[in-house]
């Protein structure tokens, strides 16, 4: 399970997607999820996977890879269709023990899965394209106008970068951890709910442990490297627009365009 969580890691291929520069990506992700709240209806829904899956096939990264990512939030997922599903008032159509299920919940739970998975399959797609270091130039560079008022966007941009770096390498850690674990007799499967999470405890410390001696060396890394913020410091690979980052927005533009355009040619109606 914790193999399969695929925010944060890269994907190694050449490609369109992965040669876009990655202010094209993240304003693309941007663009992508408030399409993905905008409207509600089979149409928009119908745009917004044709784009998802063409950008998928232009990426080069295995649509399974994708997917198999989707197992870590299944839970999460689950538990927001059961909320719309039972939760919602309205004309019966199945009722199961104390629990109804409405037709007027149906619709708002199958938008709020479908949105759910492609926004996690979106967000992924950036991470699996897109360097940290790249990332982090691109945040702060596409956050630059806010210098102006005295935020320090490349300290965020940063940390937002080394946050992305170390989940993959906090999941192998505790899969690790768990095998160790499990081979001393520990048992993670069976029992109930509160067993399960008392038999995590003995992961947790050494977890803790091992991230606050990651986090310990990387800063005394950067110290020794006189790393000392933005102030003064150059690119080796400074970031410029090509032709098919020019192509790419004027693709995003299309694509607003068009969505937005049939939530208000389309309306409220189901098709």
């Amino acid at each position: 399970m914790l193999r399969d969580i695929t925010i944060g890691q890269y994907y190694q291929t050449e490609s369109v997607i992965h040669s876009l520069d990655p202010r094209v990506k993240l304003m693309g992700t941007m663009v992508f999820i408030i399409s993905l709240f905008i409207g509600r209806s089979v149409w928009m829904y119908l745009a917004v996977t044709l784009f998802l899956f063409g950008v998928i096939k232009l990426s080069k990264v295995p649509l399974q890879f994708i997917i198999k990512g989707l197992k870590a939030v299944l839970i999460l997922v689950i538990l927001s269709a059961a909320f719309n599903l039972f939760l919602t008032d309205g004309t019966v159509v199945l009722r199961l023990w104390r629990l109804t299920i409405t037709k007027e919940g149906i619709r708002p739970a199958v938008f709020m899965v479908t949105s759910l998975l492609y926004l996690i399959m979106g967000s992924s797609l950036m991470t699996l394209t897109t360097t940290p270091n790249n990332l982090t130039d691109g945040l702060e560079k596409g956050l630059g106008f806010l210098k102006v008022i005295k935020v320090p966007v490349h300290e965020i941009a940063m940390m937002m970068s080394i946050a992305l770096r170390f989940i993959p390498i906090l999941i192998e850690e505790t899969d690790k951890i768990m095998k160790a674990q499990m081979a001393r007799g520990a048992d993670f499967e069976n029992g109930n709910l509160i067993e399960k999470a008392k038999a995590m405890r003995p992961i947790l410390v050494p977890l803790f442990v091992s991230a606050f001696r990651r986090a310990n060396d990387l800063a005394n890394a950067m110290e020794a490297r006189c790393y000392h913020g933005s102030e003064g410091r150059t690119k080796m690979k400074p970031l410029k627009y090509t032709r098919n980052d020019r192509i790419a927005y004027g693709v995003l533009a299309v694509y607003l365009i068009g969505i937005i355009a049939l939530n208000v040619f389309m309306g409220g109606r189901l098709v």
